[in-house]
């Protein structure tokens, strides 16, 4: 398995619009996000995680050419907001795109984009999708998808397991039986915003509660936003937790 940070930042992105301080000033490239977004390749299957706003940049950076499905963890704009760039896809395959999510994502992404499901048949300049509500394991090629409910705020939405991979972002609870579906990982990869506790994610010590209680084998921060410096927070974290940054690769063997 091979998986890409597209992008590993906040809703704001980094830097935040007129802020001037030392993290949105940084020369440092790691301290530059994008909003957050994952491409996964395994057993011959191209998936996203999200179709973040800069998705198009993103894709021409990481040389992304094949998308066999896309997987959302919920319907807010820094994580759907790369949406119509999907017509590439369904352009070259000429088939729709499956999109993957729970209920009120699902319902929520043809509202914010009802010009796209208008359509009755192919059209050339627009994405042309098929919608997938799920609640529970799902096949993907020869990919076994496992959704992780999670809580964003009071907002029921999706991470994801795949394999030995958890991808979990824009969570402030987990509930006792998703736990259990994150338990003997390879890979976990957490959104965290900050260091102070905060009602809609993970701030940086409950995310380090929660590998201590999980004890994956690696785990990757995302989702950061600018009061995260790369070094300085990097210096400070525990054996194998690593903040991530915007183009990273990982090879799962």
């Amino acid at each position: 398995m091979e998986i890409t940070f597209l992008g590993t930042g906040t809703s704001y992105g980094v830097p935040v619009l007129t802020c001037t301080c030392p993290v949105c000033t940084s020369d440092d490239p790691k301290n530059k996000r994008t909003r957050s977004s994952l491409w996964l390749r395994w057993r011959g299957t191209s998936l996203l995680i999200d179709t973040a706003t800069e998705f198009r940049l993103q894709a021409l950076r990481a040389g992304l050419t094949q998308v066999d499905a896309v997987l959302y963890t919920h319907c807010h704009a820094d994580h759907v907001f790369g949406f119509d760039d999907l017509r590439v896809f369904s352009r070259l395959t000429k088939q729709r795109v499956p999109v993957y999510g729970n209920a009120s994502t699902i319902t929520e992404l043809r509202e914010v984009f009802a010009y796209i499901f208008r359509q009755t048949e192919r059209h050339q300049d627009r994405p042309w999708i098929e919608t997938n509500v799920v609640d529970g394991p799902f096949q993907v090629g020869d990919i076994l998808v496992q959704p992780v409910p999670v809580f964003h705020d009071s907002l029921p939405i999706f991470g994801y397991r795949i394999g030995n991979l958890a991808y979990i972002t824009d969570c402030s609870e987990l509930p006792p039986a998703s736990l259990d579906l994150l338990q003997d990982l390879d890979v976990l990869i957490l959104g965290v915003v900050g260091f102070n506790p905060h009602p809609a994610h993970l701030h940086l010590e409950g995310a380090l509660q929660l590998v201590e209680q999980l004890r994956p084998k690696q785990t990757y921060l995302t989702h950061l936003s600018h009061l995260l410096e790369h070094n300085e927070v990097s210096k400070t974290l525990p054996a194998g937790v690593y903040l991530a940054y915007d183009g990273l690769t990982v090879h799962l063997t």
